[in-house]
């Protein structure tokens, strides 16, 4: 219990010192381990085995990965992703790997490990900072967020060849090959098996409306599906891809990502402690300054590796700098792989301490890095943030519509007819159902959880339209949307006035009483009926102004 109060008490602690700071929550969970570990205060003294439970952390991050690689979005982006991103990880692992390995006289595995897994930037650095600044959309964010891309699946292969590395002379053999072609079968078989039943036993879990149950079913799915990865000898890490992949065009995608979430943060912490507890203070005190040269080293080469790489693909000058200085500093994953090459044998505990504490030092001088990126940047060229494509972004933002009855289902017919893309979440499963095989594009999830708003997309939605036929539960969603988006429109559909005003109360910026929509539909049939012609009805209809409406509410009651 004392462990468990400690890991507990640090992590929150320090997590939210180090947010205070903008150094983000990984450094901090790093700081707490290295504070009660074995090297610490001693609270916890077997870091291993908080280690071994830390890495289903890593296992739910590549779930978290594969669901979000549609494979859509990287056909849109393939040039940048795979041209871009592809280069800038090629070129320059493969630089640092024969610098550490002529340099320092390094075995080749170790040379291709510290190489490729310093080439890795963090994802979690750069698209807060750009959706901190509203650059996502900039040239540079596009950029930028090309080569965070392809990292982060590059991160899978790189996992999947450590233990490999740690077999032995890597060589190529029948023996190897036939494993291959075996592993590739048994993948096949997996992903056919997944396809056609996952969808129907998601269903029925669904239908039952048991939260609990969906949770256990999502949980069952990524350790289930990682297992089997691990029984024909590859990695865990790689099965979780897999089913994440699998579930990217999923109508239960959101519900599952926001289920799954919190697991994978909690367990990611653990491992991201363990990791700090892991940090012997003897040989980073011993090598202090190789640690700061080692880190000026990388934040210099990796800049001018990529803006070099930006170049190549034709971005203009200033946008190139800004990537560069964005994308400098190593990442979270190279705490995953160099953790991970010390569990196998591959890295000794001296040297990845080493290597830990540059991916360390190089996140905290992100900050600095990016204001100085923008400061060369902006003497060579201003950017305005979401300049590039800024209409075109603009038209991209869909509009959520929670709810997906007869009134939801209405708007959308509405916003697709003009062009306008939508998405809508419903938690009626055989509803969802029915209308994806119409083609809406409808998912199943819970509209007042802040998860699945989160995945949804809600923070960059044009506008958010609830439409939910339970009172409470659409209370509770403008509640949640309201306080964590309060940027975003929301306009609701109540069952009356009363329930109008107390929307009206919470923000929202429109809220229309059904008897209203019922009146002016009724109303709209009986001109029609009467042999009111169209361009009389048209002008009936907008005499209804502001003030009129107004007066509708004022002697709404007897």
């Amino acid at each position: 219990m004392v462990e468990i109060l400690s890991l507990l008490g640090a992590a929150v602690v320090a997590v939210l010192i180090s947010t205070r700071l903008g150094l983000g929550s990984q450094l901090g969970y790093l700081a707490a381990g290295a504070l009660i570990g074995p090297y610490g205060i001693g609270l916890i003294t077997d870091a291993e085995k908080l280690r071994h439970i830390g890495e289903f952390g890593v296992v739910f991050l590549l779930f978290m990965i594969g669901i979000e690689m549609k494979p859509q979005r990287l056909w849109v982006m393939r040039r940048h992703v795979f041209g871009l991103g592809g280069l800038q990880v090629v070129a320059t692992g493969a630089v640092l790997a024969a610098g550490a390995h002529l340099i320092f006289d390094l075995n080749i595995k170790m040379s291709l490990v510290i190489g490729f897994g310093m080439a890795l930037s963090s994802t979690a650095f750069g698209v807060q900072m750009l959706s901190e600044k509203n650059e996502l959309t900039s040239h540079h964010g596009r950029n930028s967020f090309a080569i965070l891309l392809f990292q982060d699946l590059a991160v899978v292969p790189l996992i999947v060849l450590l233990p490999l590395f740690s077999g032995g002379e890597i060589a190529v053999s029948t023996s190897m090959g036939l494993a291959m072609v075996q592993a590739a079968g048994i993948i096949l078989v997996v992903v056919l098996a997944g396809r056609y039943a996952i969808g129907p036993a998601m269903h029925a879990i669904a239908r039952i409306g048991n939260s609990d149950t969906f949770v256990a079913m999502a949980l069952l799915m990524v350790l289930g599906f990682a297992w089997v990865m691990n029984q024909v000898g590859l990695s865990l890490a790689l099965g979780a891809f897999m089913a994440g992949v699998m579930l990217a065009e999923s109508e239960y995608r959101h519900q599952i990502e926001a289920d799954v979430l919190p697991f994978r943060g909690l367990l990611l912490g653990l491992f991201f402690m363990s990791v700090g507890m892991s940090l012997a203070p003897e040989p980073l005190s011993n090598h202090t300054g190789d640690i700061i040269a080692a880190t000026v080293v990388l934040l210099v080469f990796k800049t001018i590796m990529t803006i070099g790489c930006s170049l190549l693909f034709k971005a203009p000058l200033s946008v190139a700098i800004r990537t560069g200085f964005l994308l400098s500093q190593a990442g979270e994953f190279g705490f995953v792989i160099f953790s991970l090459a010390l569990a196998d044998g591959i890295l000794p505990p001296g040297l990845a301490d080493i290597l830990v504490a540059v991916v360390v030092l190089s996140m905290i001088l992100t900050p600095l890095m990016v204001w100085a990126g923008g400061r060369l940047a902006e003497r060579i060229a201003p950017v305005v943030p979401g300049e590039v494509h800024g209409a075109a972004a603009e038209e991209a933002r869909p509009v959520l519509i929670a709810g997906f009855g007869r009134v939801g289902e209405t708007v959308a017919n509405m916003l697709a007819t003009a062009n306008v893309p939508y998405v809508a979440i419903d938690s009626d499963a055989d509803r969802v159902k029915r209308a994806r095989r119409h083609g809406y594009h409808v998912y199943f999830g819970s509209a007042g959880r802040p998860e699945v708003l989160r995945s949804v997309g809600a923070a960059h939605a044009r506008l958010i339209v609830v439409t939910l036929d339970d009172p409470n539960v659409a209370e509770g969603m403008v509640r949640t949307a309201r306080r964590l988006y309060p940027h975003v429109p929301i306009h609701v559909r109540a069952h009356d006035w009363d329930v109008a005003d107390t929307y009206t109360e919470l923000g929202v910026d429109h809220a229309l009483p059904e008897t209203v929509e019922a009146s002016l539909r009724l109303g709209a049939a009986a001109l029609e009926a009467a042999g009111v012609d169209v361009d009389k009805r048209r002008e009936l209809f907008e005499e209804l102004s502001a003030e009129n409406f107004a007066k509708m509410r004022r002697f709404r009651r007897p």
